[in-house]
């Protein structure tokens, strides 16, 4: 589905005390970082704010005036796209997920709509989780500027009021945004909670080293467990290592990645059993033999 993207990442942040949002972390990435890994197939990402940092390439741009609020911000990302379908992002959602993207971009033309905003677990639709025809959008825009003399200052709903827009139930947590310092602190205590936190860490991990590739997680703890148990506790990460190291070479060959990794825990894993196993049969031995 062919789509572009537009995150805005101004705004004074007041109740951050103007804190710089997007750049704040949880689970040791930037918010801004985390609404892009959800868009990562967008033909073009335009970022409206200040420059800074990114996880990957994007547009930048400003509204005009600086400022001018979510309405000016949102015409000016739309004037550096041109895809028939746009999605529209806060810079400041650190739990939107890939699954509820592509949710919302498929709603459209599922329900014949002007766009698709989600809506959250309270019932609240939320504009800025939001996917829009680009087109009708931009008829809108162009007539509230008309209307009012220019764009700053104006709320969203004068916008969004005048479009057919289909609501998508939002996931738990995927529409929670950051916009105070309870707010930052209660993500970032999510983030670590014993149910998700090896997800959320393995999702950082492969943002920080720029590769995407389907982790077959119990597979490695397995094979960690394997080789902590049947060789000595330190064979775990360094087998675990290796066998990404394996896997790694097998793709630069033309394998695929996952079921390298597969190939290679199994292997490894099949080794350490093996290890445990004649450990298992001396010690027996020892055990029977002349005393």
């Amino acid at each position: 589905m062919s789509y572009d993207a537009i995150v805005l990442a101004g705004g004074a942040a007041r109740r951050l005390g103007g804190a710089d949002k997007p750049a704040l972390s949880v689970g040791g990435r930037a918010l801004l970082d985390r609404v892009l890994d959800a868009c990562p197939d967008a033909r073009r990402t335009v970022v409206v704010g200040g420059r800074r940092p990114t996880a990957r390439p994007v547009r930048w741009t400003r509204e005009d005036p600086p400022g001018g609020g979510p309405v000016a911000a949102l015409d000016a990302g739309l004037r550096d796209t041109t895809a028939g379908l746009v999605l529209v992002l806060s810079a400041d959602l650190p739990f939107l997920d890939r699954d509820t993207v592509r949710a919302l971009l498929a709603a459209p033309d599922a329900y014949g709509a002007d766009g698709a905003m989600l809506r959250d677990p309270d019932g609240r639709d939320q504009p800025l989780v939001a996917a829009y025809r680009a087109e009708p959008l931009r008829r809108e825009i162009a007539l509230l500027a008309t209307e009012h003399g220019g764009l700053a200052g104006l709320p969203l709903r004068a916008l969004t009021a005048e479009l057919e827009l289909t609501p998508v139930a939002a996931q738990p947590l995927a529409a929670f945004d950051c916009d105070t310092w309870d707010d930052l602190a209660v993500a970032r205590a999510r983030i670590r909670e014993h149910g998700t936190v090896l997800d959320q860490w393995i999702t950082a991990v492969k943002n920080e080293l720029g590769i995407d590739l389907a982790v077959d997680t119990n597979t490695l703890l397995d094979l960690a467990r394997d080789a902590a148990h049947g060789v000595a506790r330190p064979a775990a990460p360094l087998t675990t290592f290796l066998v990404g190291y394996a896997a790694a070479h097998a793709a630069a060959t033309g394998a695929d990645p996952a079921r390298a990794v597969a190939e290679a825990s199994r292997k490894a894993a099949d080794l350490a059993l093996r290890w445990a196993a004649e450990a298992e049969a001396d010690a027996a031995a020892g055990e029977n033999g002349p005393g």
